[in-house]
């Protein structure tokens, strides 16, 4: 934890879950209360085998994609993995890994008027090959 109270690296993993839960059921409010309206969210999708780079903007992509969900065109999968990994709180910064069906996020949030938010995630679709150790 870095020196961050349970009550901070709690708060980071409430942020990094709203995220997540947010995409899963729909609910762009959980987005609205942690993500930053400056963040940038880019990442790598595969098909075919073969990665492709893109950009998600605040708040149009995220709310068409939370739309879209809302409205069942896309669908969260039964049992989909729902997994935050902090790795490391700090008084203004910190750092998670969430795991979720679409692939792996790595975010960095910062303290923004006392509270954790959003600022930077970093992601890619499930690896085609099996991660070094």
């Amino acid at each position: 934890m870095a020196g961050a109270t349970a009550r901070e690296h709690e708060a980071v993993r409430r942020a990094a879950l709203d995220y997540i839960d947010g995409f899963y059921t729909g609910d762009s409010t959980l987005h609205l209360r942690s993500i930053s309206p400056a963040v940038r969210k880019y990442g790598y999708s595969h098909e075919d085998g073969a990665y492709a780079a893109m950009a998600m903007e605040f708040p149009a992509g995220f709310m068409n994609f939370t739309r879209a969900v809302r409205e069942g065109r896309i669908r969260t999968p039964e049992g989909a993995p729902r997994e935050v990994i902090i790795h490391e709180v700090l008084d203004q910064t910190a750092s998670a890994k969430v795991v979720a069906w679409w692939g792996i996020d790595y975010l960095h949030l910062a303290r923004e008027n006392g509270r954790w938010m959003i600022v930077n995630i970093l992601w890619q679709s499930p690896p085609l090959t099996a991660p070094a150790s």
